[in-house]
């Protein structure tokens, strides 16, 4: 028999690790596992939504807040309520824990957040919160025993920026607790007023190993499974973001003594640049978007020609290659638009850039397997926002499960997903976590990524 190359050991051992995956969530569907109240789900997301409600009927439960806090607060009597240990780490994340029957093994991990953005819905971040509380009332009242720890989490500040779970990951840098968030509190005061401490903020890290596994259910916040009458997405990973502050200089005028062809203007130029932005991310094959999404002219007075226009670019894509590639051709764009206007154009890109998190090849297997035992359609899926999730693949392997949002609306009081969608959903992830728990993920073996 000829020797086989590594390359190929290693794929043929991820696809052992993939087929091992997909049998034991079969099996364990099979199992006539309980299904999800989707009655207590909806009762809990209105009662959760009382917490920073507004008169639009959304929520503006910003972190830190006041709402923030009680709602947290009644977060964690649900999670009592289903039996769990609860406490709160270093950076201000809730965890609730129960125990396995095998001492040692690592955590197996879900939860999302409860913080919203300035009038928000009530679905994006609680559904996964309350849909993995849903899942560890259905282990104790079913009485289901599990080899490995479970742990629901709510992270701090996912709207400002994954505060928790990039504290979770050991990647918040030392400069976020001085920034100010939506509540006025610096994130260093908002973790204290949670109960963390930014002093120990070490302590919130996770290292690698420590979990099996982390699964974040969400709202798809776009209109595709809504649309396409799709029970599920099978998030396939989260894009990267990368920010640019483009600055462009022309010469400011006086607009009626200023012929058109000796114009230098700045916010003209701009107009061409945003619109070659939005044509070079339109025409590139792909699924890569590009925005332009604040823009200013100065001085900013009508009787005078702008001399000067800040504006954002924001390219997102599953490719790190796709985000570079798309921004040179927008640079490229750039330099001929400014030669043909008279004017200069600079990009200073922001480091809050997030890199692309492609989820678990494995973890989508049993995901789709979970889903297709209960009858549910499904689809894969790329995630055009940012997640904790995206965070969290930095220590273990990452999955997600979308549930359909109504319209396509998120982040908007009209947010809305069905009961009967977020219990599919719940249903999925308490059969996708017992199957890791049974060892769907294959004990020691690599993470098989998509291009595997």
């Amino acid at each position: 028999m000829a020797e086989m190359k590594p390359g190929a050991i290693l794929r043929r051992t991820a696809i052992l690790a993939l087929a091992q995956g997909a049998m034991l969530a079969c099996a364990v569907a099979e199992e006539n596992l309980p299904r999800a109240d989707a009655g207590r789900l909806e009762s809990r997301i209105v009662e959760l939504g009382h917490f920073g409600a507004n008169p639009e009927g959304g929520v503006s439960r910003v972190a830190f807040s006041d709402a923030d806090i009680a709602g947290r607060e009644y977060v964690k009597s649900l999670m009592r309520g289903a039996g769990l240990e609860v406490r709160v780490d270093t950076a201000g994340n809730i965890i609730g824990r129960r125990d396995g029957d095998e001492p040692g093994l690592p955590t197996i991990m879900t939860g999302s957040h409860i913080d919203s953005v300035p009038k928000g819905g009530n679905y994006d971040g609680d559904a996964g919160v309350l849909g993995a509380i849903e899942v560890a009332e259905l282990l104790r009242a079913h009485a289901i025993a599990t080899r490995h720890p479970f742990e629901f989490v709510v992270f701090t500040d996912e709207e400002g920026g994954t505060v928790g779970s990039q504290a979770m990951a050991g990647r918040l840098p030392a400069s976020a607790f001085d920034v100010v968030s939506h509540s006025g509190l610096t994130i260093g005061d908002g973790i204290r007023a949670l109960g963390g401490d930014p002093a120990r903020i070490v302590e919130a890290r996770r290292p690698q190993g420590s979990l099996a596994a982390f699964v974040e259910l969400h709202i798809e916040q776009g209109a595709i499974l809504a649309e396409s009458g799709i029970d599920l997405g099978v998030v396939e990973g989260i894009v990267g973001i990368r920010w640019w502050d483009v600055t462009v200089e022309g010469v400011a005028n006086h607009a009626g003594t200023t012929p058109m062809d000796r114009r230098r203007d700045a916010l003209v130029t701009a107009a061409e640049l945003a619109l070659a932005a939005n044509r070079i991310a339109s025409t590139t094959p792909g699924t890569q978007v590009a925005t332009v999404g604040r823009i200013s002219a100065e001085p900013g007075a009508p009787n005078v020609i702008p001399g000067r226009v800040t504006m954002s670019l924001e390219i997102r894509d599953l490719d790190a290659g796709k985000m570079e590639s798309v921004f040179r051709a927008v640079e490229a764009e750039a330099r001929r638009i400014a030669a043909a206007r008279g004017t200069s154009i600079h990009f200073d890109e922001v480091e809050l850039a997030l890199t692309p998190a492609p989820t678990d090849e494995r973890l989508r297997v049993v995901v789709e397997s979970a889903a297709a035992s209960l009858g549910l359609s499904y689809r894969r899926m790329p995630s055009g926002a940012g997640h904790d999730a995206q965070d969290m693949a930095h220590v273990a392997p990452m999955g997600m499960i979308f549930v359909p949002s109504q319209g396509g609306i998120s982040h908007a009081p009209q947010e809305y997903t069905t009961p009967a969608d977020l219990a599919n959903g719940v249903d999925v992830l308490l059969r996708t976590l017992l199957a890791i728990d049974r060892g769907a993920l294959g004990a020691g073996q690599p993470a098989a990524r998509a291009s595997d």
